[in-house]
Formats: structure tokens, C-alpha cells, sequence
């Protein structure tokens, strides 16, 4: 509660002190301007008044550039006609024309000054006092510009270092999901199979037993029943280790990747479809990886994702045209080896080589009903087995 309200009032508290310190300017400038009128003969009441009113009118700089950079002018252009005073009586209309080349309105602030030199002239300001104040009209608009520029590359250096922490952030994090997922597959190839070989075992077992008439032995029932309980533990093991893989889908990959200043099109073709959840995952990290590598690798390409919906696979295809070369091809990385472990895991194919026309192009082929025929396969190695194993 107490840092909310910290971040709340710290704008409010930034904007008090640029507001003091713009006053604190404009009061300097204005007092600078009257030691000057002292000094050459002393101020009048009306010269009082134009120099205040043009002095502390930069206060408001930061809110109307415009508005203060022709108060200034009128301000002091009237001070100059009516005391023709030195030619540090300018000053206000300097910081003015600053302000405003600073905030963008460099033709302005360039007529604003030519404005005041005209008048000077009428004034009757000797020609090289009129040279003088136009150098330095020249000088304010120069670096008002130079500051803008400043402030922009600040703010660009800025945003990228906020961009580079958030990707370094997404990195970590993407690396430690990826290191949760091998381990969950690495369980999953090395226990699952043993697991269902004891359990498949024993239900045969069982069930050959019951076909005979014979009584079943607690402890094969024991075998079964835990074997069955391990399975399930398993699994839940196993889905709390994928809790951290991260959701979405290929369009808002690429919505993602468009924000990011990519070409991309998204190409949806055959009837779409809930996906089973692995599938739907492995999809989502095969785009995911190909628009990485393309943001790193491709340069400034055009890129097309092509999801195809066939009756029983799901078609992935990534293609850029990147400098890629068929004759260079690149050296697969931990990207690409694991969509191969995706891929493979799901029983598809993957293909990831640069294209003959120039370009890279990532193919992969997801069996939709991979999980289905596996399970009807299960069941007729339970009935093979049970009849070969029948008297």
C-alpha cells in the first residue's frame, strides 16, 4: 500500500519541482532584465510591466511553447519600442525562441526572432547590434533542436534498456519452462513405458486368471492396483511440471511479432479446430521458435505462417525471406532440436532448411488423432497377448 502510494504521487511530485524551477528561471531572467534597465537609466511603471509580463510568461514553457514564444516576443518587442534598452533586454525573447525550437516548432521560433530584429531595426539598434542578436536568435534555435534530438535518443536509450531487461526476463523464463519440460519428458520416457508394461502385464495376467476360472492372487491384484496408482501419480507429476508452459496461440504470436515491428502474415486454411492441449502446445512453440529465430537471423523479411487443418494433421509453416542460403545451410541450435523433440514426441515430421529461392522455411506435420490411434493400439497388443497366452 504504502509503495502504491509512492508511485502515485511520485509524477505529481516531479511536475512540483519542474514547476518551481521553471518559475525560478523566469523570475532570474525577468531580474536580470531590470538590473540591466537600472543600469542603462533606470524603469519605468510600463517598463516594469513588459518586462514581467515577458519574463514570466517562460514559466508556462513546458504546457504552451506556442503561446509563451509570442508573449515574449510582444512583451519585450514592446519594451525595446518604448525604452529602446541594451540589447540584453532580448534575453526573454532567446530563452523563448529555446523553448520552442526544443518542442518541435523551429519555423516558428526562427520568425519569432526575425520578428524581434525588425523591430529592433526600428528601434534604431545600430546593424551590427541587429548581427549580434541574429546570432544568437541562430544559436537559440540550433540548440533547441540539439536538446529535442537529445531528449529523444535518452528516451530511445531508455526504452531499449527497459526492452533488453523484459527480454532477458522472457528468456529466463522461457529457458527455465523448456528445462521443466525436458524433465517432464524425460520422466515420461523413462518411467511411463515401465509402468505400463508391469500394469499392461498384469491385467493380462488378471484377466487370463478370471477367463479360467481360476481365483486371482492378491498380490497380482496388489500389482495391478498400484501399478495403476503410480500411472496416475505420474501424470499429475507430470502436469505439474508443464504448469509453467506458457499459453496462447499462433495469432497472438504474430500479433506480437507485428507489435515488434515484423511482416507477418497469418494464413489459416481447412476447418479450424480445438486441438488436443499437447498438440495445441507444441504448435504454439513451433511458431513461437520460428518468429525468434526469424527476428534474429532474418533481418528485415517478410514472414508468412501457414496453419493448414487437414483431416487427421495439422500443418505448420514458417516461411521468411530472409539471406538465407541453400548452399550455407545454418547449424541447427537448441531451437530447432527442440521442436525436433516436440515434433517427434507427438509422432510428426519436421523440416527446417533454407528455401531454393532464398529465405528459410520451417514444415512440421502434427498427427491430430495420434493419441486415439495409440490407445486402440494398446488395446489390441492387451487382446493379442491375452489370446496367445490362452490354452
Amino acid at each position: 500500500m504504502e509503495g502504491d502510494r509512492r508511485r502515485r504521487t511520485g509524477p505529481v511530485g516531479a511536475d512540483r519541482k519542474a514547476l518551481i524551477g521553471d518559475v525560478t528561471l523566469a523570475v532570474v531572467i525577468g531580474a536580470l532584465v531590470v538590473a540591466a534597465a537600472v543600469a542603462d537609466g533606470g524603469v519605468t511603471a510600463l517598463d516594469a510591466v513588459l518586462i514581467a509580463a515577458g519574463s514570466l510568461t517562460l514559466a508556462a514553457y513546458r504546457r504552451a511553447p506556442r503561446t509563451v514564444l509570442a508573449l515574449a516576443t510582444a512583451c519585450t518587442a514592446g519594451y525595446v519600442l518604448h525604452a529602446e534598452p541594451g540589447a540584453l533586454a532580448a534575453l526573454p525573447v532567446l530563452a523563448a525562441v529555446h523553448t520552442a525550437s526544443r518542442a518541435g516548432h523551429r519555423l516558428l521560433a526562427a520568425l519569432a526572432g526575425a520578428a524581434f530584429l525588425v523591430v529592433c531595426g526600428v528601434a534604431g539598434r545600430p546593424l551590427e547590434s541587429c548581427l549580434l542578436l541574429a546570432g544568437w536568435f541562430l544559436c537559440a534555435v540550433v540548440t533547441g533542436l540539439a536538446d529535442k534530438n537529445w531528449q529523444a535518443y535518452l528516451r530511445q536509450t531508455e526504452q531499449r534498456a527497459l526492452e533488453a531487461e523484459r527480454t532477458r526476463e522472457e528468456a529466463a523464463l522461457r529457458r527455465a519452462g523448456e528445462e521443466r519440460l525436458r524433465i517432464a519428458r524425460e520422466l515420461h520416457d523413462s518411467l511411463t513405458h515401465s509402468i505400463s508394461i508391469v500394469k499392461l502385464q498384469a491385467g493380462v495376467a488378471v484377466h487370463l486368471a478370471r477367463k479360467r476360472g481360476e481365483e486371482v492372487p492378491p498380490a497380482l491384484l496388489a500389482i495391478q492396483e498400484a501399478s495403476g496408482e503410480a500411472m496416475r501419480e505420474l501424470r499429475s507429476t507430470l502436469d505439474v511440471l508443464r504448469a509453467d508452459e506458457p499459453t496462447g496461440s499462433p495469432a497472438l504470436l504474430v500479433e506480437r511479432a507485428r507489435s515488434a515491428g515484423l511482416d507477418v502474415e497469418l494464413v489459416v486454411t481447412g476447418r479450424e479446430r480445438l486441438l488436443p492441449t499437447a498438440l495445441d502446445r507444441a504448435a504454439y512453440r513451433i511458431v513461437q521458435e520460428s518468429l525468434t529465430n526469424v527476428a534474429r537471423h532474418a533481418g528485415p523479411a517478410a514472414v508468412t505462417v501457414q496453419l493448414t487443418y487437414e483431416e487427421t494433421e495439422l500443418v505448420i509453416c514458417v516461411e521468411d525471406g530472409g539471406a538465407a542460403d541453400p548452399a550455407r545451410p545454418p547449424v541447427s541450435g537448441n531451437g530447432l532440436k527442440g521442436m525436433a523433440e516436440r515434433v517427434a514426441a507427438l509422432g510428426g515430421s519436421l523440416d527446417a532448411a533454407p528455401r531454393p529461392e532464398g529465405g528459410f522455411a520451417v514444415r512440421a506435420r502434427l498427427p491430430v488423432d495420434g493419441s486415439a490411434q495409440l490407445a486402440e493400439g494398446e488395446v489390441e497388443n492387451v487382446r493379442d497377448m491375452a489370446e496367445r497366452a490362452a490354452p
